[in-house]
């Protein structure tokens, strides 16, 4: 693919995690089997707490409003104080966990409770944020050209932060200036990065967009956003079409920028 000179006017490199800074794998193989996996553990261990008893009302709550959808697996209310009680709910929680996953749901319910989880995860090392090799020598040359980096992922900002400071890498929460998820709007909806570069106080052609999913590339681009495309091992094929129209890259360090000669 070669150099990929970045324009002048850009200074601002917004970066999308999932198959652009970090491997699909890792989130498919390792963040989510990670919550289906333990989840029953994990409510039984923090049942008591208070996050915990937020992160189930939320999830009842959501529960109740899909109440007509196929499939959907309500979450009793506790009647009594009995362990078989307690179990019961705890199952019906787990039960509705495992659904909504299924379903590939984007709850804040759901995320809600998988970021507890993986804060958890992180914290004890059961799990370390996988980052491509060659993320972070090349986040770290743009930033000594002056260059301002971003986070924009549809995973919580709180997610994020801990993929990054818990990483393979180490802590590397220091390389970035800021973070963004859907709460700014969605990732395919070009107003998105319209707010996003009204919060870093610039024009939306003062940033440069690199994301592995055309459909967020083409939000971007209509909101006079420059973007490329990464392409990356597990990612998903791109048409011929998008291949040809998109700036392509395969490694953040194909891209030139001309400030830093």
């Amino acid at each position: 693919m070669g150099v990929l000179p970045v324009p002048a006017e850009v200074r601002a490199i917004l970066l999308d995690i999932e198959g652009t800074t970090t491997p699909i794998a890792f989130v498919q193989e390792t963040l989510f089997p990670y919550i289906k996996d333990n989840v029953k553990e994990y409510l039984r261990a923090h049942w008591e707490e208070e996050e915990c008893q937020r992160d189930v009302g939320l999830l009842r709550k959501q529960a109740q409003e899909d109440s007509s959808l196929d499939g959907a697996v309500p979450i009793p209310l506790e009647s009594g104080s009995g362990e078989e009680e307690l179990e019961r709910v705890i199952q019906a929680v787990v039960d509705n966990v495992h659904w909504q996953m299924s379903l590939d749901r984007k709850t804040t319910a759901l995320k809600q409770l998988q970021g507890h989880m993986w804060r958890a995860a992180y914290a004890t090392g059961h799990v370390k944020g996988e980052i491509f090799e060659d993320v972070v020598p090349a986040i770290r040359k743009w930033r000594e050209a002056g260059m301002k980096i971003y986070i924009y992922s549809s995973g919580s900002v709180e997610a994020q932060k801990l993929l990054f400071g818990y990483s393979t890498e180490g802590d590397i929460l220091e390389l970035f200036d800021g973070h963004f998820d859907t709460k700014i709007g969605p990732k395919v909806e070009s107003e998105s990065y319209r707010r996003i570069a009204a919060s870093i106080g610039c024009a939306t052609n003062n940033i440069l967009f690199l994301t592995d999913v055309p459909r967020e590339a083409n939000a971007a681009e209509e909101a006079d956003t420059h973007v490329a495309v990464v392409i990356r091992p597990g990612n998903a094929g791109l048409t011929d079409d998008e291949k040809s129209y998109y700036s392509l890259i395969s490694s953040f360090t194909e891209l030139f920028l001309p400030s830093s000669t």
